[in-house]
């Protein structure tokens, strides 16, 4: 007779061959269903790229009539939007992180803490609502049109902070939305990461006599540099991909301008506008704009993981 201890001795190499076999397919499958993606996306833009070849890229013409497209408008406005979004987003964010960490009284602690993760659940779709109908409106009339009348005839600001026409949307506008929406990510992530660091490296940085600035600057920040900068890509890939919320206030138009107050377009911005209606060519351009924006983001990852690298080892 087998007792139950020699069965579950038996049985134990079964369980993990099948664990380990469960595993591998969970990860294989995420493999393919990458590479799936990827060659669809690949095999429906190959008739553009044939057709424009590197001026798909280069070109700034969109013209859905005489079947011409060119990425270039489209590329400029995602990379300029998600740097805008990085610019404001950042510093906020560690300032939170930092204030919720090191300054903030813990009566008010979790408050805050509960507003920044509310912010992250709300949904793309009202950010770009809001953005539209709150935000543009009072950014038109109290930064925009001010502004423009300030710096009119200036070189330089007189070209990237004038406003043709004021009407609150545009590339400055879309990229104020999304560090909005970006803040609460990378502030949640940098606060779990610094309050992660031992409490005996704080303390005795007080104890030789540190301000809080010193501490944060020379103890803190460089314990959770490889952690922020992690952070600080997580909200680089959202901002980069936010379809819905430009979409309400980037303005939609196809052109080149070096006013961020002009209306402007994203790639993503512009497969939700024309996708549902695309036939022939232009479907595959949208396609391609797809790839392109899959190789922008694969790209951030690499570099990302690249600066990760050369922290650890400095």
């Amino acid at each position: 007779m087998v007792t139950p201890q020699i069965a579950r001795r038996s049985s134990k190499p079964v369980s993990d061959r099948l664990f380990r076999w469960a595993s591998f397919g969970s990860a294989l499958l995420v493999l393919i269903v990458l590479t799936g993606i990827l060659g669809s996306m690949i095999y429906g833009a190959l008739p553009a790229f044939r057709e424009f070849g590197l001026a798909f890229v280069t070109s700034s013409v969109w013209n859905v009539g005489q079947d011409q497209y060119g990425a270039w408008v489209a590329i400029m406005g995602t990379l300029t939007s998600a740097l805008i979004a990085l610019v404001i987003g950042v510093p906020i964010s560690l300032g939170i992180a930092i204030f919720l960490t090191q300054l903030c009284p813990p009566w008010l602690r979790r408050p805050v803490a509960t507003t920044i993760e509310l912010l992250a659940a709300v949904p793309s779709i009202i950010y770009g609502m809001w953005g539209l109908f709150v935000f543009a409106p009072l950014f038109a009339r109290f930064v925009q049109i001010p502004v423009t009348s300030l710096v009119e005839g200036i070189p330089f600001f007189g070209t990237i902070l004038y406003a043709r026409v004021p009407s609150g949307v545009g590339v400055l506008t879309a990229g104020i939305i999304l560090a909005i929406m970006i803040i609460p990510f990378i502030a949640s992530i940098a606060r779990d990461i610094l309050d992660q660091i031992p409490t005996m490296l704080r303390e005795s940085a007080y104890g030789i006599g540190c301000t809080t600035w010193e501490v944060v600057r020379h103890v803190l920040l460089p314990q959770a540099g490889v952690s922020i900068i992690g952070a600080i890509m997580l909200g680089l890939g959202r901002a980069l991909g936010e379809t819905m919320a430009v979409t309400f206030v980037i303005g939609n138009a196809n052109r080149l301008s070096l006013s961020l107050f002009d209306p402007g377009s994203t790639i993503a911005s512009r497969i939700a506008n024309e996708f549902n209606e695309a036939i022939g060519m232009q479907l595959n351009a949208l396609l391609a704009l797809g790839c392109i924006l899959f190789l922008v983001t694969f790209t951030v990852l690499v570099l990302a993981r690249l600066l990760i690298a050369r922290v650890k080892i400095t």
